[in-house]
């Protein structure tokens, strides 16, 4: 089997073997991954099946899951772009409707101009139809509604929005399944 090196990734556990995070994948390339491995910072718990890479002295396999070896704890959630378009699933808070992030715009429920702050609480995913038939005005204004209120987001809220987007399994190797999703149906064969 040739797999092209230079695509692969490799998944990274916590020290409870739960990912560090959904969104986005903790991830990193497998090279990040073998010198984590030599300097003894994790443990390998999965290689890819059939690829292996050769020095002088041996061979080694390529880890496709590594977990670190002392726990690490979560970390607040950032105020950043993505992170608004994801607690908010990509979707219009006005309309509804999902789009793709470079279609999405920011809403101020509160305007700026009326003194609205760039924050969780007043910051809301919009499509530019609605974010322009809104314009300076409060949803009410506008007759508008939101579909629900803002909200300060935990790290386990934005895994579990990243979880329920479309496509998001397609993009994960086989060899992860067994460390994400953990309250998924098992299937019967």
């Amino acid at each position: 089997m040739n797999v092209p090196l230079q695509n692969l990734r490799t998944l990274i556990l916590n020290a409870d073997m739960q990912p560090l995070s959904y969104a986005p994948l903790s991830v990193c390339t497998w090279q990040q991954a073998i010198v984590s491995v030599f300097q003894d910072r994790v443990v390998q718990v999965k290689a890819y099946d059939n690829v292996q890479i050769r020095t002088a002295a041996r061979d080694y396999e390529v880890p496709s899951v590594i977990a670190l070896k002392t726990y690490r704890k979560r970390k607040h959630v950032a105020f950043t772009r993505y992170n608004v378009f994801l607690r908010d699933e990509f979707r219009c808070q006005y309309c509804g409707k999902r789009f793709p992030a470079r279609d999405l715009t920011f809403d101020h429920i509160v305007p700026r101009s009326k003194g609205g702050q760039s924050n969780w609480l007043n910051i809301v995913s919009c499509c530019s139809k609605d974010n322009l038939r809104k314009g300076s005005k409060t949803p009410s204004q506008a007759g508008l509604k939101l579909l629900r209120e803002p909200f300060v987001p935990t790290a386990y809220q934005l895994d579990a929005a990243a979880m329920r987007l479309p496509g998001a399994a397609d993009q994960l190797h086989q060899t992860w399944m067994d460390f994400l999703y953990w309250d998924a149906e098992l299937e019967n064969r």
